[in-house]
């Protein structure tokens, strides 16, 4: 009941609030009220998840095979939270401000259920409708601001992302033409008897389309320009909610449907994260606009992710997993301080920049302690350095654009401060991420929890 209820609120919600002026104060509060209560509805599931393992419904009271099969395990409802708290933390940022378009609050709530629905479906084409419906709302709030720039932004995502979409779909046809089915169980179960060319050639799909959403190397010319251009609870959105598409896609179809696949091409993995890391970092340090920095910047943390991906294993497994959930926090926060000004937000931005560069005690230390203790386990001194060195990249441009945004006075808005609950919401976010770093035990049961599901391959 609860797994279905957590995708039922907010698709409903997004529905009904389709029709009505997301400009009014008290519409927007409703969007965020909703996904208040997603969020809540996602905690009890997670509970229930962790408390007595995988759950599993079909929707409608069809047998399985007809109705669209619904699964809850560690993993995604990890996603889950995780996303519609970034969603939640976004929606009251511009409520708090002032939202500018009446689409906002029933496109944010609509991504919500797109974003819930993938995380907890066991089936592949479900898994792509729900894809699709993620992906349309994103598309329409890249565009949010109407100004040229959010509109430049809007028409390269939207571009690119429809190939990745495409190519996505041709995996899936892929997938039914080769097991005759599309249940994620049963895909799983007869891959291993599918030609190993045409598997390699499916997986690839999925790892192509996954890594645009991610924006990796080389897949990431889009991201500079969207993230750049996007208003920054849209930029927060797209960096911290649904690049979670990405991450989550790698982990599920990589470790869930194609492991043999994913273990011949760990070695390329690694590579591509690294060069990630390296391009990313190197052209954010170039970089002298905050919004600017940060967009490089995020294809360099996702190459992170990859690189733990690609040394595969239990330890790798956990890395990637937490990884992609501080990163998520991380960029959340630092786009929604870029657009606040203000008494705190200077000590918020520095708690979420000591983050990416992995400087104690914010929760960025935890994540690349597991990222280190990944290259140790795989005894590479290699790519020890790389972490090394991508951390101190990452302290570099991080010093930098903290000096230019908040050591030099402009005279145009020194004078200009936020609301105060904009400023105190993004104080919460940086005390998250503090605090999540002076008691990393959940993150990292929670990691933990997520990757024995991920491998056990279903309900407990």
């Amino acid at each position: 009941m609860v797994l279905s209820t957590s995708l039922l609120v907010p698709w409903v919600a997004g529905v009904l609030l389709v029709g009505l002026d997301g400009r009014r104060r008290v519409v927007s509060w409703l969007a965020v009220g909703v996904l208040a209560v997603d969020l809540a509805v996602l905690g009890a599931l997670a509970a229930d998840v962790f408390a007595g393992g995988g759950r599993e419904v079909v929707t409608g009271g069809w047998p399985a095979g007809v109705g669209i099969v619904l699964r809850a395990d560690a993993l995604g409802v990890a996603f889950g939270l995780l996303s519609v708290l970034v969603l939640l933390a976004a929606a009251v940022h511009e409520a708090i401000g002032g939202v500018r378009s009446r689409t906002f609050p029933c496109l944010v709530v609509l991504l919500a259920a797109g974003l819930t629905g993938l995380f907890v479906t066991a089936d592949v084409f479900s898994f792509y409708v729900f894809f699709e419906l993620a992906m349309t709302a994103a598309y329409a709030l890249s565009a949010y601001g109407g100004k040229r720039r959010q509109l430049r932004a809007a028409l390269v995502f939207t571009a690119v992302n429809l190939l990745g979409s495409f190519i996505f779909l041709l995996s899936v046809a892929g997938v039914y033409r080769v097991t005759g089915t599309l249940a994620m169980e049963q895909v799983a179960a007869r891959m291993p008897d599918v030609n190993p060319n045409a598997a390699v050639l499916i997986s690839a799909g999925f790892f192509i389309a996954f890594s645009v959403k991610l924006g990796l190397f080389p897949f990431h010319f889009w991201l500079p320009t969207v993230y750049a251009g996007a208003r920054p609870a849209v930029a927060a959105i797209l960096s911290g909610a649904v690049a979670n598409i990405g991450a989550y896609g790698l982990l599920r179809f990589g470790v869930g449907l194609f492991p043999e696949q994913l273990r011949l091409a760990g070695v390329t993995l690694v590579i591509l994260g690294a060069v990630s890391i390296v391009y990313g970092g190197v052209l954010a340090v170039a970089r002298g606009d905050t919004a600017e920095m940060l967009a490089y910047s995020a294809i360099g943390q996702v190459g992170y992710v990859l690189v733990a991906l690609g040394v595969g294993g239990p330890v790798g497994l956990v890395a990637a997993v937490l990884y992609s959930v501080i990163n998520s926090l991380n960029k959340a926060l630092l786009f929604l301080a870029s657009g606040v000004r203000g008494p705190l937000i200077a000590a918020a931005f520095a708690a979420g920049a000591f983050s990416v560069a992995g400087v104690p005690p914010a929760v960025g230390f935890v994540g690349k302690l597991e990222l280190f203790r990944t290259g140790v386990v795989a005894g590479s001194t290699a790519l020890v350095v790389l972490l090394v060195a991508g951390s101190a990249l990452s302290l570099v441009y991080m010093f930098q654009v903290y000096q230019h945004r908040f050591w030099r006075t402009d005279p145009l808005t020194a004078t200009t401060a936020s609301p105060l609950p904009q400023r105190l919401l993004t104080a919460a976010l940086a005390l998250l991420v503090v605090a999540a770093g002076l008691w990393p035990e959940p993150l990292l049961v929670l990691s933990g929890h997520a990757v024995d599901a991920l491998m056990a391959g279903g309900p407990e």
